[in-house]
């Protein structure tokens, strides 16, 4: 038994130009989290983002969509962190992985960012590697056979074959919310991985 995340953070870039990039998996996963807890985005000016608030068995479960760009995520993180005190151990964040095809999904804790600008400055806010990550597949330009530098793939939209393979996902991850916020990590992990695509 793991501890029960309590908070759940999606990374993402503002703005409706950016809302149907690849870089945003993580801000659609957490509209639907908020979704399945029936609750609701508003903007916190003290948490540099949009806040849910959601009661869970009596516990308070707090969802996060940064506002400050991805490289940025680290000071709504940060903030909200230390006002809850909320340990690294308690922090899931979702994000789009470049490693994992579409229609992939890894759970973890703890380890590097991989480059990931999002993961890096959540790590220095949090002074800890020790949180948890969904990473949902969003592929690679180069396995997805596609000439366009990275830069440029996480900003644009998934094509439809793409789509459909992040929107199982999705689903997937769904499926094991209750375990996560019942801190059955493994048994969570377990579910996730069973589900991908050999």
């Amino acid at each position: 038994m793991s501890d029960p995340i309590r908070l759940i953070v999606g990374l993402g870039n503002p703005g409706p130009e950016y809302e149907t990039t690849r870089h945003n998996a993580g801000f659609w996963l957490a509209d639907h989290y908020a979704d399945d807890l029936r609750a609701s985005f508003n903007f916190e000016k003290a948490f540099f983002g949009m806040v849910a608030k959601a009661r869970r068995g009596g516990e308070n479960v707090l969802l996060l969509k940064p506002a400050t760009y991805m490289n940025r995520s680290g000071q709504a993180v940060g903030a909200m962190a230390r006002f809850y005190k909320i340990e690294p151990v308690q922090v899931l964040v979702l994000h789009d992985e470049l490693d994992l095809l579409p229609g992939q999904v890894k759970i973890k804790q703890g380890g590097g960012h991989a480059g990931h600008n999002g993961l890096k400055d959540i790590q220095s806010a949090l002074g800890s590697p020790d949180f948890w990550r969904i990473r949902i597949g969003i592929g690679h330009p180069r396995t997805l056979g596609l000439a366009q530098p990275v830069s440029d793939f996480v900003l644009h939209p998934p094509r439809r074959d793409e789509l459909t393979g992040i929107e199982a996902v999705i689903d997937r991850c769904r499926a094991v919310l209750p375990a996560l916020l019942d801190g059955e990590l493994a048994q969570a992990t377990r579910q996730l991985h069973g589900g991908n695509p050999a």
